[in-house]
């Protein structure tokens, strides 16, 4: 039980600091371009996560890293954080932050579904009936307010937001197969490529030199706060935790957290549709994950 408070306090943590994230994405990309927000915090994150590797004594895991562990950090950067965060920040352009967020949380459910192709794993009745009551939730998110209306306000950046999920998802289960070397070093290099990917982005597609100081400030914060010490601090709950599985719940309190920073520090009144279409989601990923540890047992 000594170990109890140590992991929570990392995890309570990271969990404010996820929340805050969705009104820290609104308000940068009213001062940035959704790309230049994307290059300005994965350099912010990059630095940041090589300060990390310096003072946590891990510099040289990653100075003996050879060819072979740092090449799939080539295409994993691109996949997330590149491609990830970019389309979510396009979704965060296009979408209230109240209906961006809670629709790219979903990506729990898109993992069940992408574990039968990509790892062999049978899809159950359960798991079923967990994404058609998700899609509802979605659909009652995506409709602002007003469900019965049946129009979506902004369907591209619906189906960003969501597309940010099935991305992250297919991260997270290529990072398993290319988990041979430190978790933070891995980190690091995928920004590292990332960072690199979106200078070239910038160059074709912004203005790399165009920036003010809110928008530099709230890059920072994105890239230190959303992308690099916050996985640190979960990584390092988890390690702590003497239940993972029941520290692994606690973070389904973010979308939540995030509603109220929505509220007010971005201005937004949160539509009953965002709540009851969050708590379908939510319940949703609770119901069959709890299916699956039972099945287990």
């Amino acid at each position: 039980m000594k170990r109890w408070s140590p992991a929570y306090l990392y995890a309570g943590l990271t969990i404010l600091f996820w929340g805050t994230a969705a009104s820290a994405f609104k308000y940068t990309l009213s001062h940035f371009s959704f790309i230049q927000l994307l290059v300005w915090s994965s350099l912010a994150s990059t630095a940041l996560l090589f300060l990390i590797l310096l003072f946590s004594g891990k510099f040289p895991i990653l100075r003996k890293a050879t060819r072979k562990e740092i090449f799939p950090s080539v295409f994993l950067g691109l996949i997330n954080p590149f491609l990830y965060y970019i389309i979510l920040f396009r979704a965060y352009e296009l979408l209230p932050a109240q209906v961006a967020q809670p629709l790219n949380f979903i990506w729990p459910l898109v993992l069940v579904l992408l574990s039968v192709p990509f790892l062999g794993e049978r899809l159950s009745m359960r798991s079923i009936l967990c994404l058609i009551v998700s899609f509802f939730g979605v659909v009652l998110i995506s409709s602002q307010g007003n469900p019965l209306g049946l129009k979506i306000q902004s369907p591209l950046g619906v189906m960003l937001a969501l597309l940010s999920s099935i991305i992250w998802a297919l991260y997270w289960i290529l990072n398993l197969k290319y988990s041979r070397i430190d978790t933070v070093v891995r980190l690091f290099l995928n920004f590292l490529f990332a960072s690199v990917y979106a200078l070239l982005a910038t160059l074709f597609f912004s203005d790399f030199w165009d920036f003010n100081f809110y928008g530099i400030a709230g890059s920072f914060y994105v890239g230190s706060f959303e992308m690099g010490i916050t996985f640190v601090l979960w990584l390092k709950a988890l390690s702590l935790a003497e239940s993972k599985a029941r520290l692994n719940n606690v973070i389904y309190l973010v979308p939540f957290i995030s509603l109220l920073f929505i509220h007010f520090f971005v201005g937004e009144t949160i539509y009953w549709t965002t709540i009851a279409g969050l708590c379908i989601i939510v319940g949703s990923i609770l119901f069959q994950q709890f299916g699956a540890k039972t099945k287990k047992v």
